[in-house]
């Protein structure tokens, strides 16, 4: 193993804004040699998310920890175990783990989750962000039979899941918002939406009250701002509203943007306003794994994706995914 060598990618500078390729440097670095009771991963897979912009700052209020300069990113990788002296696991074992952004990763047994090869069929499918979508709708929102629902950042790797949960969950109406008139005629013809209101297309909140007209019921909101604003506005009695994400802060220029709430319409109308954090559910990734191979195998489920190849293509794989270039989730293959 000396003598080898494999690629990381390492984080150059911090970003005073946008995402852009000359934060990021590919370095070449001996490939590690595990211990008793590590394992040597070679990845096959790493996922990239909107979180790793809001990783990319010095501090943040995410709970993990944020990147260092001149170290390697992390996230969520699959790959095939190389060695493992020690534990139960052997060579050949597909596992994920948290150290993506390189070609091979060094861990603990106890940082490692073996993976069933035959339960999904693709590898990629365990990098999905149902888990995320899933416990939105399900704990956060809590979607019924006939509730109309709203999803804002439905184009993306959680809202593309979450509007398909929805309807397994009975809703009867399912609402998305997106940015660009592309992506709305694709959610409504390959992923089922109802209707979508489009940013930048004229107020939200005129949009949506033309798309529910009776108003909503559920909400899984993935950008806050001006969306969560009209989602309160056309809020039944009743409603659950779920916080999962905070796109229109994570991805702005300007840092994060209070959203003001009349505190006073949401006690009288009963609603119920709730952040959700998956690190507080993780109990629903195996179920969503299941879930997930189930209505893939039946079609009731799809994985929407964008797959790029090769280590060098993870900047711009993360450049693109917050410049909201792809439906769905961003997978790059190694």
């Amino acid at each position: 193993m000396t003598n080898r060598t494999h690629r990381e990618v390492h984080l150059a500078a911090r970003p005073q804004g946008r995402v852009t390729d000359d934060l990021f440097e590919i370095v070449e670095v001996p490939v590690p040699e595990p211990g008793p009771g590590q394992v040597l991963i070679r990845n096959t897979h790493m996922g990239v998310a909107a979180v790793m912009r809001t990783l990319m700052d010095e501090t943040s209020d995410v709970p993990m920890p944020p990147y260092e300069i001149g170290r390697p990113l992390h996230g969520s990788a699959v790959g095939e175990v190389v060695a493992a002296p020690g534990t139960d696991l052997t060579p050949g074992d597909l596992v994920e783990h948290r150290l993506g952004w390189r070609e091979y990763a060094l861990l603990d047994a106890d940082g490692v989750h073996r993976l069933d090869l035959d339960l999904l069929p693709d590898p990629a499918a365990y990098l999905s962000q149902g888990p995320t979508a899933l416990m939105g709708i399900a704990r956060g929102a809590e979607v019924r039979p006939g509730d109309t629902v709203f999803v804002t950042g439905a184009a993306g790797g959680v809202g593309s899941l979450a509007g398909q949960i929805a309807r397994q969950y009975g809703a009867t109406r399912v609402i998305g918002s997106t940015g660009s008139q592309q992506k709305a005629d694709r959610l409504i013809k390959e992923l089922g939406y109802d209707a979508v209101v489009i940013r930048g297309a004229g107020p939200i909140e005129e949009q949506l009250r033309t798309a529910a007209p009776e108003g909503i019921d559920a909400l899984f909101d993935n950008v806050g701002g001006e969306q969560l604003q009209a989602a309160l506005a056309l809020a039944n009695r009743g409603a659950r509203l779920a916080i999962v994400g905070a796109l229109s802060s994570q991805l702005s220029e300007n840092g994060p943007a209070p959203t003001p709430i009349d505190t006073l319409s949401l006690l009288s109308r009963s609603i119920t306003l709730r952040g959700v954090a998956l690190y507080d559910h993780l109990d629903l990734i195996p179920e969503w794994n299941q879930r997930f191979a189930a209505g893939l195998r039946d079609g009731t489920l799809t994985f929407p994706h964008a797959r790029l190849h090769g280590i060098e293509q993870a900047p711009r794989a993360l450049r693109e995914l917050t410049e909201g270039r792809h439906l769905g989730a961003v997978v790059l293959e190694l």
